[in-house]
């Protein structure tokens, strides 16, 4: 259960309450002060949010682990899908360079596009909002970062490169989920985890471009590409059958090296 819920300023250009952009704050049951915390992007095709299990279960696990989880509702496409839109051929993994400036969004359009960017607000939001209430919540104002999935991750990903200071993510982890427009790596861009899986078409090439324009960069950039198993989705039971359920491991790993 959240223990806090609060509303975005962003949430203003919404007149439906329902859908209204906010955060959903969960924090560990422990004495720890200037924890993590991890700002959850759940995926969702920017038309929903797979909330229960990018969020509510995800949130449980960081906390187990000491990190203060953040749950994000962002802005949804609402408008219906556009009449006589076809998906482009899927790209595998083999051929990044199908991916100008690593933009993997395979149905660019201005309904589209707008709400991208109006849930990149919302996440730069709540990046302000959380560093308000670092204190309070026992969070070090330095260690502020973003989890997404699938679109989500296209959302954080948004967010990162037009952040103010303030705004400004200290780490960034997308879990097939990649850029949804043309990348720009901001001169201060904060580290970037990639996890995703080979046979993943389009997601998996268009993560290659991104780490590629990181790296190209100059920025710190870890890539993980699985070759078995399904996913990496939600948490996976540990079966020792794949590689692929180790993910949410590698991923504390990766944050607790990044302090």
């Amino acid at each position: 259960m959240a223990q806090k819920q609060y509303v975005l300023p962003t949430a203003e250009s919404l007149a439906d309450e329902k859908n209204r952009p906010m955060i959903e704050v969960y924090l560990p049951k422990d004495d720890m002060t200037d924890r993590c915390a991890v700002v959850l992007c759940p995926g969702g095709a920017m038309r929903w949010l797979s909330w229960e299990s990018d969020v509510v279960k995800m949130a449980s696990f960081l906390n187990e682990h000491g990190i203060a989880a953040i749950g994000l509702r962002y802005h949804l496409n609402q408008a219906p899908m556009p009449q006589g839109m076809k998906m482009p051929p899927m790209v595998d993994v083999t051929h990044p360079e199908a991916f100008p400036q690593a933009d993997a969004n395979p149905m660019h359009n201005e309904s589209g596009d707008s709400i991208i960017r109006l849930a990149a607000m919302d996440a730069k939001a709540a990046i302000r909002m959380v560093r308000e209430h670092a204190d309070e919540w026992h969070i070090s104002k330095e260690k502020i970062g973003y989890l997404g999935f699938s679109a989500g991750g296209g959302v954080a990903i948004a967010a990162t490169m037009s952040a103010d200071r303030l705004e400004r993510p200290n780490f960034l982890c997308t879990n097939f989920g990649p850029s949804l427009m043309p990348v720009t790596v901001p001169e201060d861009a904060p580290p970037l985890l990639i996890m995703t899986r080979a046979e993943h078409p389009h997601v998996a090439a268009g993560l290659v471009a991104l780490f590629m324009e990181w790296k190209k960069a100059g920025a710190n950039a870890e890539l993980h590409i699985y070759g078995d198993g399904k996913g990496p989705y939600e948490l996976m039971p540990q079966t020792g059958d794949t590689t692929t359920e180790t993910w949410s491991g590698q991923m504390i790993q990766w944050l607790k090296a990044k302090g």
